[in-house]
């Protein structure tokens, strides 16, 4: 079992932490030295055979070390969570809410078989384990991993307040499993493969991550007023309740975009000009508590 260690995740947490909750386990651990590090230390993994693969950090890490584990090697890779940096979200839905739940689906080696959604861009493609989104959780989620980083679950929130002065609501043009087109004024897309983002908000609360579905949760045109009054649902998932929002499970998008747009992808953001979002159904194995 290779274990890739973010030092700098949840302000040094990660760093300070790891070797006490992987004490007395057979495992190999690296430490990364950067952005994209670990995502290369799991594909040579991959590539020389090996298959099980623990972060130990935060969404941004669990981003990375997912993404090295699908573009190499042969079969289903396994990957575990120690959630020692500042998010967790995709950890609530396999049952490791903290560093004690994920110490027992080390030590357990139980698995469990889930689904991931596969990003098509003119550059390429990515991974998603958690949720894809555009439009205003981009925007937040950008402003949260340069200024409020610091903060936790709560930095989120913060940059939510600080985007609400930049509300808009630009034209998507989109299409699901292969119907006609949808032109609308969105202030936010998101394409959930599990319930949770930024912590314990609760963007898709009705997903599963092994039903082989992706959910498209949109949100129309609002007020900033609206939007301030509207935001404490999501905590509790009856956003989906709003007049002005919609749900719909499919197992594939097709996006028309102007250009490269800013897309936050299980917490990391980055600028892509993406085309398709598509489940790839029980394509990873992830270790869970019993």
């Amino acid at each position: 079992m290779r274990v890739l260690v973010n030092p700098a995740a949840g302000g040094g947490r990660a760093g300070k932490l790891a070797a006490r909750w992987l004490d007395g386990l057979d495992v190999d651990v690296r430490t990364t030295v950067g952005p994209e590090h670990a995502t290369a230390l799991v594909r040579a993994g991959r590539e020389a055979g090996e298959s099980v693969f623990v972060a130990v950090g935060g969404d941004g890490t669990l981003f990375e070390v997912v993404n090295g584990a699908l573009s190499a090697g042969s079969g289903r890779p396994t990957v575990g969570i120690l959630p020692l940096g500042t998010g967790n979200s995709f950890g609530r839905d396999i049952g490791v809410n903290g560093p004690e739940d994920a110490r027992r689906a080390l030590e357990d080696r139980t698995t469990r078989t889930v689904d991931v959604l596969r990003l098509v861009h003119d550059d390429g493609e990515l991974f998603s384990i958690n949720l894809t989104g555009l439009g205003f959780s981009a925007a937040a989620g950008s402003l949260t991993n340069r200024r409020f980083k610091r903060f936790g679950a709560f930095g989120y929130v913060f940059a939510v307040l600080v985007e609400l002065s930049r509300l808009s609501a630009p034209v998507v043009r989109y299409r699901v499993d292969g119907a006609d087109w949808v032109t609308e004024p969105l202030v936010m897309l998101s394409l959930c493969n599990s319930q949770y983002t930024g912590g314990a908000m609760q963007m898709a609360p009705g997903a599963a991550i092994d039903d082989g579905r992706l959910d498209l949760v949109r949100l129309g045109p609002m007020s900033r007023t609206a939007f301030l009054r509207a935001f404490p649902k999501i905590f509790a998932g009856t956003h989906l309740d709003l007049p002005n929002a919609g749900l719909v499970r499919c197992t594939g998008v097709d996006l028309d975009l102007p250009g490269p747009v800013d897309v936050m992808i299980d917490g990391e953001v980055r600028s892509l000009h993406l085309t398709r979002v598509e489940v790839l159904p029980g394509a990873l194995e992830v270790l869970c508590p019993t």
